[in-house]
């Protein structure tokens, strides 16, 4: 995966864990991912891991998939991608 510059991030930068690269790769989407704003991808990542049950870090997982192959979508909001 291409690292991200997060130097400008307010917030503290999240790990990326193993399930969530796996999960990247198996799907295709390492690009997509890769191409959201350093903050979108913190995001994502502060909100699969901050949660406590395995299930509900797999349906945030699946939410983020869902969003990264739609493309037009962040956190359930629209998105417009820059060209």
């Amino acid at each position: 995966m291409r690292k991200a510059d997060f130097s400008k991030l307010s917030r503290a930068v999240q790990p990326m864990p193993q399930f969530v690269s796996d999960a990247l790769e198996e799907q295709g989407l390492v690009a997509a991912y890769e191409s959201r704003p350093p903050y979108q991808q913190n995001d994502y990542l502060s909100w699969i891991n901050r949660t406590k049950r395995p299930q509900t870090k797999e349906k945030r997982l699946r939410q983020m998939l869902d969003e990264l192959a739609r493309g037009d979508v962040y956190m359930k909001m629209d998105y417009k991608p820059r060209d």
